[in-house]
């Protein structure tokens, strides 16, 4: 993560960003029958995007010193679970939307933090660039 001027949130901001849309296809098919309900850890999730970080090898050429390097971030599908209902219904649909919406918005919360927490170093950056 030295290379990186954000840290560990880089990170934490793309994994919480592919929570967001899985938490949002289990709300959309709260409905369909015998959809599963899936989640991610995302502990693993977040460890393995820091790690493909911190000993990314690209194949992309730096023909200049001012180029910014690519990162290899993977999907984080290997790191999918299905949750399991607290009352199983009669379709075998196992979406529960309040506890759907519950996590969503958790997840929201946690990813304004770290995008909040990514925009105030970009200012502190800028600030410094300025010479204030």
């Amino acid at each position: 993560m030295a290379d990186s001027i954000f840290g560990i949130h880089e990170a934490a901001f793309r994994v919480r960003t592919d929570r967001a849309q899985l938490l949002a296809n289990n709300l959309a098919n709260s409905d369909t029958p015998n959809f599963k309900a899936q989640d991610l850890d995302f502990r693993k999730a977040l460890q393995q995007a820091s790690d493909e970080f911190d000993h990314s090898s690209t194949s992309l050429t730096m023909t200049n010193a001012n180029h910014i390097s690519g990162d290899s971030f993977t999907s984080t599908s290997k790191f999918l679970m299905y949750r399991q209902p607290t009352q199983p219904s009669l379709d075998g649909n196992t979406v529960e939307a309040h506890i759907e919406k519950a996590q969503f918005m958790e997840n929201a919360m946690q990813q304004q933090a770290t995008l909040e927490f990514i925009n105030s170093k970009i200012k502190g950056i800028s600030n410094a660039l300025r010479g204030e």
